[in-house]
């Protein structure tokens, strides 16, 4: 069972976000990165399969030359390959784009199976994987809470509308993650030494064979126009009154009278 995990760095979630002078970026000078955490469970997944049915595990990113600090962070947990997109052409792109990069490396690497997060912390888009799938043809299974593979075949239960609901496809296929799959390793430290040895690939757009006009900035469908901090909430307002009839009654008035909300 040859399977690989689609892994992004992302800043951590307790890293203050600062947005940067042109308006449509973040700050990230002073960010700390980490492999974003839903990617986490997609590894985990990844390696507890190759224990169970044998194979190989292989971790495939897009990003800048810092983003091999995330895939080091899956081999250390026991992948045993990557591969890095790393082309400025790629620099702005939407999830669409991303998801063509990813598609168009996936047809280089030998798979049956396909994992990655539901989506990335930063981005919060929940589209990549669905659309790598879409692009390479095969059926996808998001919110997965649960695998069995057999004969050919993997049984997920997957998350919906405050259920579950079971899904069987044949290989090759994807599928994405949700909290409750497994509880990811930690990376040992002979993991991490041995990780320092393992093959990282690092390919450019024309490796794959993609044409640069359709991803990145120039391919991309969405474009940001500006970022803003929400606005800061108005304090607390206390009710005052004698009793809780009181309290009610004046609240109503409040809310008739100056908010007009009744």
């Amino acid at each position: 069972m040859d399977v690989v995990v689609l892994v992004k760095q992302v800043p951590d979630t307790e890293s203050l976000i600062q947005i940067a002078e042109d308006s449509v970026s973040i700050k990230t000078g002073d960010l700390k990165w980490i492999i974003n955490p839903y990617d986490e469970f997609a590894v985990e997944e990844a390696l507890q399969i190759r224990e169970t049915q044998g194979g190989t595990v292989t971790i495939l990113s897009m990003g800048p030359e810092k983003a091999t600090e995330a895939i080091r962070t899956a081999l250390a947990m026991g992948a045993d390959s990557g591969v890095l997109i790393n082309d400025p052409m790629t620099a702005g792109g939407d999830a669409l784009t991303t998801a063509k990069v990813l598609a168009a490396a996936l047809k280089e690497i030998p798979y049956d199976l396909i994992i990655a997060g539901q989506r990335a912390v930063d981005g919060d888009n929940y589209q990549v994987g669905s659309a790598v799938a879409e692009y390479l043809g095969i059926p996808q299974i998001s919110l997965v809470i649960k695998e069995e593979i057999f004969n050919g075949k993997i049984r997920c239960h997957r998350v919906f509308e405050g259920g579950t609901v079971v899904v069987e496809t044949p290989f090759p296929a994807l599928f994405t993650t949700q909290r409750g799959l497994n509880e990811p390793r930690y990376a040992s430290l002979p993991g991490i030494m041995k990780a320092k040895k393992k093959p990282l690939d690092i390919k450019t757009l024309a490796d794959i064979g993609i044409d640069p006009a359709i991803v990145g900035k120039a391919g991309s469908k969405t474009k940001i126009k500006t970022l803003n901090f929400p606005s800061e909430r108005q304090a607390v307002r206390m009710i005052d009154g004698e009793s809780g009839a009181e309290k009610a009654a004046n609240l109503v008035k409040i809310l008739h009278g100056e908010i007009k909300a009744i």
